[in-house]
């Protein structure tokens, strides 16, 4: 396509022909910048008729040519170009002359009689932005003889019209609170420029806010549209009291917002800040189980403005959502409500607008159910049971009956009073309890009870509220006080003799004492305690819960060695305590004796594991350690060790002391473990174990060593560059915790000019070639590994690297005569060895069967002539 360079309006820019005014269609291998003098030798005059010396511009031909013959095409001009520009040369055949232009030429567009086509007027997109155009071919007598054909010229825009806002001020207003990122207003620009193009592209932006309280932007707008809303402080912020209005400067430039080669304007837009009606309701009270006709209104919302749609959300997701909201805003209860069954509610009440948005946030709807007396008192249970002691004081108190009320609390609904309407029996009198009349507080009233008279009374008691009342019955049972002491059946159980080593659990003996209060209460079940004889609580005494019987136990281990002789007291008591004046005397109490006799019995070690610590490079015949054992009957004890494989340890027979008895290595076993026995000497000879666990802290004693063996390194021969190997080390002792840290280095300085060791880490490190002049030979290369410990130890290895030939990457090295390997002659000699003798031994094998088979037929025909024999 043809296209004008805008900034140079001298220039154009023509496709790849090289033009004058005597061949301008011959082709040329580049698109030229040429001039217009340069392009028709001078002015226009030069070419058909000249029209003074005037600049002439190309504009966009469809198919990117300057020059063609006459058929529908379609150009575009850029408006604002200067007159005289062309746009096209257009050819004709004979016998055509002369070209016709008609259609929307505005007095604008012109052809020449040799078809070149132009325009000598300034265009103006926003004046026609398409020029429809027909040319026709004319011969000498005006007739024509091809077209009309079509022509388009687009005018294509440049910024050329600043945007203009469509009203000289602004005025809108905003509730305070209302939802940020909704515009509550728009500002408005037009641009005559293309709206495709960037030109008429439109950026809105709020340059000034007054007043700008703590330098905080309360508006913001959309850059496209001209909506201008809240920001999220201004919805926080905007209060009418404090500030009534605000003023803001907005600006709009084209081009996109381009700060360069782009037109704006401004406008002041007032905004008037007003009060926001959408405010939540006070609490809302309704009264429960209401009779009046539902729905019944309880309270509105209204949303700033008309138009909103009202909607209620549950917040607690009742199955039987009971409230619902009109289009006016009004708020109903649509069915009574029950307060015992939920005494209150909260939901939101939502404006959107026609598009379903919310217009601000929701408002929280509180509702009380107020109470009325509807609910009768109710009895804690069927029967409510108490108990009082006998020869309880008048007054005391026997217990509280708690009625509920299922209407609200601290209302007068649910105060409630009680009142003793019937007591059975009535013996020895009426009127023995009273009851306090708020609280449900039970006393004795006249005297105090006897169970032996009455041991259990029965209560007729009347609650009620303002409006109704229920009966509770109350049982009132009369216990027995403790006022017997227990009493032992005999009071010494006499001697008992047992071995020490009877097992823990063991019941020794059954002691019995009575109670003469009533059966199965406090105050007849007997615990018993044993007072003295036992300090150290070896045994203990169960109470058998349906005859009070005592069972003495063993809880731990008896021992002779402590005391051979234990006089034991034990008392008898109540879980209830006596009542006062009573007392227990010496017939609660009772004793026996228990006589321990002797068990010889195994040495006791004073613990079962023995542990030491030392290090593993120890002189010989050092103490290590020591064990302790005693034997309970005072007899000597011998010492000696088990399980010592290694035999790096003895123990002194009679102390126990343990040394170290060879070299100990901590990389054999960091944790050494054995048995020491302890034995009894003389007696029964008895002995008991326990162990001994050395452990062996780690000195430097292992030099570095290769982790693995090193047998297939290799170079291709011949080297055709310095090339390396890797190998890793390693080391038996003990490493921190940041691992070994070795040293590498050549075993041999002659090597230096050929070979080099460089450390990568810790523990690996890479053997390189200096050069490339190596022979095809296995080079055995000594290194040396320093660990760097205390002391520090230093190990030599040496890597054999082989040159050779290599066949696809792998080392290649004929088979030669090797010791132990026989030459091929050798094993076809071998082979053809074996084939004969296998011949010889089949054909022996065949030679004798033939010659057996021969004496079987001999013998046979002998047996026929010769007489059986006795």
């Amino acid at each position: 396509m043809c296209l004008a360079d805008l900034s140079h309006p001298c220039l154009i820019a023509v496709p790849c022909r090289s033009l004058n005014k005597e061949n301008h269609n011959h082709a040329s291998p580049a698109a030229l910048l040429l001039s217009p003098h340069t392009l028709f030798g001078g002015d226009l005059k030069n070419y058909s008729g000249r029209r003074g010396d005037q600049h002439l511009t190309t504009g966009y031909g469809q198919e990117g040519m300057f020059s063609g013959p006459m058929k529908p095409m379609n150009f575009s001009v850029f408006e604002g170009q200067e007159p005289s520009q062309i746009i096209f040369q257009f050819k004709a055949n004979p016998p055509a002359v002369t070209f016709k232009l008609t259609g929307e030429t505005d007095g604008i567009f012109h052809i020449q009689p040799d078809g070149l086509l132009y325009h000598n007027g300034t265009l103006d997109r926003e004046t026609r932005a398409v020029h429809k155009l027909e040319i026709s071919a004319l011969d000498a007598h005006g007739a024509t003889v091809d077209g009309p054909v079509p022509i388009t010229v687009e005018v294509k825009d440049i910024n050329d019209n600043r945007p203009m806002f469509l009203q000289s001020k602004y005025e809108g207003s905003v509730r305070q609170n209302s939802r940020p990122g909704k515009p509550f207003m728009y500002v408005n620009a037009t641009d005559l420029d293309d709206p495709a193009t960037p030109n008429g592209q439109l950026i809105y932006q709020i340059v000034l806010q007054l007043p700008k309280i703590n330098n905080v932007m309360y508006f913001q707008i959309n850059n496209k549209t001209g909506g201008i809303s809240l920001t999220v402080e201004g919805s926080r912020e905007l209060d009418p009291v404090k500030n009534p209005s605000y003023n803001l400067v907005v600006s709009v430039k084209d081009m996109g917002g381009q700060i360069e080669n782009s037109f704006s304007d401004s406008i002041s837009v007032d905004i008037m800040v007003k009060e926001n009606i959408w405010k939540a309701p006070e609490t809302v009270e309704i009264v429960e189980n209401s009779t009046d006709p539902h729905p019944i209104k309880i309270t509105q919302v209204r949303w700033n403005e008309p138009g909103a749609q009202y909607s209620l959300a549950d917040k607690e997701k009742l199955p039987r959502f009971p409230f619902s909201i009109d289009q006016e805003g009004d708020i109903y209860v649509t069915h009574p409500l029950d307060r015992e069954e939920k005494d209150s509610y909260v939901f939101y009440a939502v404006a959107k607008d026609e598009h379903g948005k919310p217009l601000s946030y929701a408002l929280q709807i509180d509702v009380k159910v107020k109470d009325i007396n509807d609910n009768p008192p109710m009895c804690p249970s069927p029967v409510t049971v108490f108990e009082v002691q006998e020869k309880e004081k008048i007054g005391s108190s026997i217990g509280t009956l708690v009625a509920r009320d299922m209407d609200e609390e601290n209302t007068m609904n649910s105060v409630l009073e009680y009142r003793i309407v019937d007591q059975s029996p009535k013996s020895p009198t009426e009127g023995l309890f009273l009851v306090e009349r708020y609280t449900g507080t039970f006393q004795l009233a006249k005297q105090s009870l006897k169970k032996q008279e009455a041991p259990q009374y029965h209560l007729t008691v009347e609650v009620s509220d303002k409006d109704f009342k229920t009966l509770c019955h109350v049982q009132i049972n009369v216990i027995d006080i403790n006022d017997q002491i227990p009493i032992f059946e005999k009071s010494d159980y006499g001697n008992l003799t047992l071995a020490e080593d009877i097992p823990v659990g063991s019941i020794i003996l059954t002691i019995q004492a009575t109670d003469a209060d009533e059966p199965f209460t406090g105050s007849s079940k007997i615990l018993y305690r044993i007072t003295e004889g036992d300090s150290e609580g070896r045994l203990g005494i169960d109470t058998d819960p349906q005859t009070n019987a005592g069972y003495v136990m063993v809880k731990k281990p008896l021992d002779f060695e402590t005391a051979a002789v234990h006089n034991i007291v034990f008392h008898a008591e109540n879980p209830e305590p006596l009542v006062p004046g009573v007392k227990c005397n010496s017939s609660s109490s009772a004793k026996f004796t228990l006589i321990v006799t002797d068990v010889n019995e195994a040495p006791q070690f004073s613990q079962q594991v023995f542990q030491a610590k030392v290090s593993e490079d120890v002189a010989i015949g050092t103490k290590v350690g020591n064990v302790t054992a005693k034997d309970p009957e005072g007899l000597d004890i011998s010492y000696s060790l088990r399980g010592d494989t290694r035999g790096w340890l003895k123990i002194n027979h009679v102390t126990g002391e343990i040394f170290s008895a060879a070299r100990l290595d901590r990389e054999a076993a960091s944790l050494y473990r054995v048995q020491v026995l302890a034995t009894e000497v003389g007696g029964s000879s008895l002995s008991s174990t326990a162990n001994f666990h050395l452990t062996l802290t780690d000195v430097n004693d292992n030099p570095p060593r290769l982790v693995k063996e090193y047998t297939g390194l290799f170079f291709c021969y011949p080297l055709k560059a310095p090339g390396s190997l890797i190998f890793e080390a390693t080391d038996d002792d003990q490493q921190s915790f940041r691992g070994p840290q070795f040293t590498f280095s050549l075993g041999s300085e002659s090597l230096q000019n050929d070979w080099e060791v460089s450390k990568i880490n810790g523990t690996h490190a890479r053997l390189s070639t200096k050069h490339t002049g190596f022979e095809e030979e296995i080079y055995n290369i000594p290194i040396l590994i320093n660990d760097g410990g205390r002391p520090p130890l230093e190990g030599a290895i040496s890597l054999p690297v082989t040159f050779c030939t290599c066949v696809e990457g792998r080392c290649f090295r004929p088979a030669g005569q090797q010791a132990g390997i026989p030459t091929v002659g050798m094993a076809v000699g071998v082979l053809l060895t074996t084939i004969l003798v296998i011949g010889i031994i089949l054909a022996v094998v065949f030679i004798r069967m033939k010659n057996k088979g021969k004496d079987n037929v001999e013998s046979a025909q002998a047996s026929e002539v010769k007489p059986l024999r006795n």
